[in-house]
Parts: structure tokens; sequence; C-alpha cells
């Protein structure tokens, strides 16, 4: 896979892109980063890339010349997914972090000030992603947060590749409580179920209780769940125990 992505700070990216899971990565040759300052390819001899917005108005507008020459120099033969991160774009989630993974080629334009113009969202990019409601200086966090969810997918990226598969979101539920040594810490056991060895025993424990945390934490994500007899059983119970719990 290979990563392009746009921005006017290139000096943020080096810690994180080489660090963890993406710089190994990239040591296996798994994924390619090039950070791109689009500022370059600006056609005004101060490298200028914003201008006042037509028809008045505050801040500054990211013009559409830099980031096209920019998209259209690390464009080859492939058809990238160019994606825009702003505020209007499609809320960012795991369904989509599994679908750009699947690509050869994505591009990611970091913005900054008060936008861009409105012919690179019509005319240049194939996506606008969100990842949270919330306001940001730029979209470099945001190209970070989708590198890192979309290497991490690569066959090969993690050292145990069923973790991405168990992780949360991965399977629409919350994952379950994790434990380790010692079995006891301050009076603290972990679960008997773990220490028994049944394995079937155990991956039903845990489907359990990552139900029971997605009903006590995200209990929207049901919603979207087609739940076995057997889930909707256990889903049951927990609402009872809660019951339970929650009476004076």
């Amino acid at each position: 896979m290979r990563i392009d992505i746009l921005t006017l700070f290139p000096e943020m990216f080096p810690g994180v892109l080489s660090s963890s899971i993406l710089g190994k990565a990239q040591e296996k040759g798994i994924v390619q980063f090039e950070v791109i300052n689009f500022r370059d390819y600006s056609e005004s001899k101060h490298g200028t890339v914003d201008d006042t917005p037509y028809g008045g108005g505050g801040g500054m507008v990211l013009k559409p010349e830099p980031l096209f020459r920019a998209v259209e120099a690390v464009t080859t033969d492939s058809k990238p997914r160019v994606i825009l991160l702003c505020p209007q774009g499609v809320p960012y989630n795991q369904k989509l972090a599994e679908e750009l993974a699947k690509e050869e080629h994505l591009i990611l334009i970091c913005g900054h000030y008060e936008g861009y113009d409105e012919r690179i969202r019509e005319h240049l990019v194939t996506d606008e992603i969100s990842i949270g409601d919330y306001v940001l200086t730029g979209g470099e966090l945001g190209a970070m947060v989708i590198a890192d969810s979309v290497v991490r997918l690569q066959p090969g990226a993690l050292g145990n590749q069923t973790s991405a598969v168990e992780d949360s979101f991965s399977t629409g539920l919350l994952e379950y409580p994790h434990y380790t040594r010692p079995a006891e810490f301050r009076g603290w056991k972990v679960p008997d179920i773990l220490l028994s060895g049944h394995h079937a025993n155990i991956d039903k424990w845990r489907l359990r209780e990552s139900l029971r945390r997605t009903y006590e934490r995200r209990p929207d994500l049901l919603d979207k769940l087609e739940l076995t007899p057997e889930m909707k059983k256990w889903l049951q119970e927990i609402k009872e125990e809660k019951k339970m719990a929650d009476k004076p």
C-alpha cells in the first residue's frame, strides 16, 4: 500500500509514521508513506496556497491550483482514493477503515484555514471524511488516525493478525475484558473460566462479555447487529442482572 499525505506542516508526521506498527510496516515493505508539502506546488513565487473568499467573510480559503497540481504529481497509473479531511465529511468508523485498507493507493489531504475552494470537493477528491464532531486546527491529526487504522489491517502489519479481527468495532461489538499474570493481584482475581483451559467455554465467555460491555457502554451498536438466539438470551440475562445491580 502507498499513502501520500498532502499537508502544509510535514514536520508533524515523522514521529508518528516511524513509530510502533507504522514504522515496522514500512520496514517490512508493507506500506510506503510520502509526506508532501503542497505549498511546493503553488504557482506563486511566495508559495501562496490560500486567499480571501469571494463574497466576503472571515478566514482564508485554500486555493485549488496547489492541491490539484500536488495530487496530479503523485498520481501514476493507479486510481487512488483521494480523501479530504474535513468536518463536513462522513463519520469515520471501522467499516470505512476496512474498506480503505483494500486500496493500493490513498492520498490524504490535510486542510487548514477556513476551508477549501469548492472545486476541490467537486472535481478532485473521491471521499470526504471527518474523524469526529469537534474542531481541530487542521487535518493532520485526522490523517494520522486514518493511516494508523488502515495500515494495522494490512496482512503482516501486526504480530498476531487475529488482533485486528477481534478489536473493538471489528465484530460490531466492543472488545471483551483482558487479563494476564498474576492470577491474583491485591485480592482481585482473574475469572476462573480463563484459567480453565476449556477454549470453547472461554470463547463463549468472551462473546458474552463483549455483549455486556457493548450494552453497558455503546448500546447503540446493538441496533445494527443481527444477534443469534443465544446472544439474545444472554442480552436479556445481562439486562436482568443490571436491573438487580441497580436496585437500592
